[in-house]
């Protein structure tokens, strides 16, 4: 309630609120009844000198991938607002479909090296979640990784999966768009305005696995399509 109240405070003295999508501004004209007048929607932009297309075999090389392996990638926290369970149980599915060359999901964030009592308790629950599945090395959890290297990370993947439950704008999905790789991403707060279904990504309900591997599928069987 106090932190209502102080937002609603916050909004009443500024001279211009910035939001990243019509999205937001909806939300903070009927949730806080912010004044119109005072709205402006100015979206979050990349840097394309950093984030850009790198070839996939130079790629795959510099972040230690063989030519032929083949990589999904999901890139953020890890929490359970991120979804990240819906694309490991997704994965779980796509691994029963003989149809592809074996793929593997590649999740950057979070700690996943530190002892046990320090692991938070998604990286444990997903971590778990893995080994109730049977995954075996069919998910890599790689930790934190630089700003100067995502680039690479982006360019090696097939496709950059964002599945989760809400996202004020998703910033990993336009640095993911702006290397050339395909993104499917919940349609979910300014994901559902950033990425245009069939257009500039895909998007899926949220936490639903079945939708997304159904999307994957047809993704990493079309190599025009990505």
């Amino acid at each position: 309630e106090d932190r209502l109240k102080g937002e609603r405070q916050v909004l009443g003295r500024a001279d211009r609120i910035v939001v990243a999508t019509l999205a937001e501004l909806t939300q903070l004209r009927f949730l806080y009844r912010a004044n119109d007048r005072k709205l402006v929607v100015i979206p979050p932009g990349v840097d394309t000198s950093h984030f850009y297309p790198i070839p996939a075999d130079e790629a795959k090389q510099y972040i230690g991938l063989k030519p032929d392996n083949r990589m999904v990638l999901f890139v953020g926290r890890i929490e359970p607002l991120k979804g990240v369970d819906t694309l490991i149980q997704a994965m779980s599915c796509l691994g029963l479909n003989e149809a592809h060359q074996p793929v593997h999901l590649a999740i950057i964030g979070g700690e996943p090296d530190v002892t046990p009592e320090n692991m938070s308790a998604e990286m444990t629950r997903l971590q778990k979640m893995c080994d109730d599945l049977c995954m075996g090395g069919m998910v890599v959890f790689l930790g934190k990784r630089g700003q100067d290297t995502l680039p690479y990370y982006y360019s090696a993947a097939e496709v950059l999966v964002m599945p989760s439950l809400y996202e004020s704008f998703g910033m990993v999905a336009l640095e993911a768009m702006a290397c050339g790789t395909p993104v499917i991403a919940s349609e979910v707060g300014g994901l559902g305005y950033l990425v245009q279904d069939g257009a500039t990504g895909y998007t899926i309900p949220d936490s639903d696995p079945e939708a997304l591997c159904n999307k994957l599928s047809g993704l990493l069987g079309d190599a025009h399509l990505r």
